[in-house]
């Protein structure tokens, strides 16, 4: 990999994103061997910076830096310069005569991580911006099918929900169609953009076609402020209409898997009885995500 930062797979070449995975693959065996002391970042600094609540993606980018030998600073926004008036930019220039090598960005506002990687020196990485992408959730996301399948073309990942708001939909589809899957999408029409099948989505009109055939069916969490603001009638609807259930996944392949990016709204996106079947790769989504940082954070660290 040659390039300072990590802001999405929209223009990242599929053969960056393919040795993400298989070092992030090889991070996750050691991981699963109880092997957590590594040296790639040993020396180097890191600091997470979120404007926006999260448990999984912020605890594992820390834990990944951690595992890697890195210093790692968590900055508090509420609690920091913020609240005081303090721009991005400004914030970005403090941190960046601190030293830190690396910063993780995740912020409301699209287009944040790329302004804050024009300002300083460190590296940064894209933790999600507002409805544009949400990277390493994507390649978390293709690690455990890459796991699993032991390959991401020729899949079909089909993915239900909240298509609109979704930065987490748009960076799968940019990752897994340039690795060679399919990627089929279905909510309320309301929720759908406009010309996302120029992008390479398969726009389907019911739950069973886009479902049909599938490798992996994905719900996307809908967030209970777009029920105010009139996108669908209410969230029984929304289950009732959109979510995955046992008999919307009868056809997909048989075993195939279940995939979330968290935090899972049950009985809405998906069934409790999908959410803790055998199929389900909810949990093991988790550690991959652990891995993939660490496999992003280390390459990155190759660059100096």
């Amino acid at each position: 990999m040659n390039q300072k930062d990590i802001l999405g797979l929209y223009d990242m070449e599929a053969a960056v994103i393919d040795e993400i995975l298989t070092r992030g693959l090889a991070y996750k065996s050691e991981l699963k061997r109880g092997n957590k002391v590594f040296h790639a970042l040993s020396g180097k600094s890191m600091v997470t910076l979120f404007y926006e609540n999260s448990t999984r993606t912020r605890c594992s980018f820390e834990l990944a830096g951690k595992f890697l030998g890195a210093q790692v600073v968590n900055i508090s926004v509420a609690a920091s310069s913020v609240q005081k008036g303090e721009t991005l930019v400004d914030t970005g220039k403090t941190l960046d005569a601190m030293q830190n090598d690396v910063m993780v960005i995740r912020h409301p506002a699209s287009g944040a991580a790329r302004l804050l990687a024009k300002t300083v020196r460190a590296h940064v990485i894209n933790a999600g911006d507002g409805m544009n992408e949400h990277p390493s959730q994507a390649l978390l996301d293709m690690l455990t099918m890459r796991e699993h399948f032991g390959k991401i073309s020729g899949l079909k990942v089909a993915i239900l929900g909240d298509i609109y708001h979704s930065r987490v939909a748009k960076s799968n589809l940019y990752g897994l169609t340039k690795l060679g899957a399919q990627v089929t999408m279905f909510g309320p029409r309301t929720l759908i953009p406009a010309g996302i099948e120029k992008l390479g989505a398969k726009i389907c009109s019911s739950r069973e076609e886009a479902v049909d055939g599938a490798d992996v069916v994905m719900g996307l969490r809908i967030q209970l402020e777009r029920q105010k603001a009139g996108n669908f009638p209410s969230l029984g609807e929304f289950a009732k209409y959109y979510g995955a259930n046992e008999e919307v996944i009868k056809y997909a392949k048989p075993g195939a898997l279940i995939m979330h990016p968290g935090p899972v709204n049950r009985g809405v996106e998906l069934t409790s009885a999908l959410i803790d079947g055998d199929t389900s790769k909810i949990e093991d989504q988790v550690l991959s995500g652990v891995a993939v940082r660490m496999s992003m954070l280390a390459l990155l660290g190759k660059e100096d």
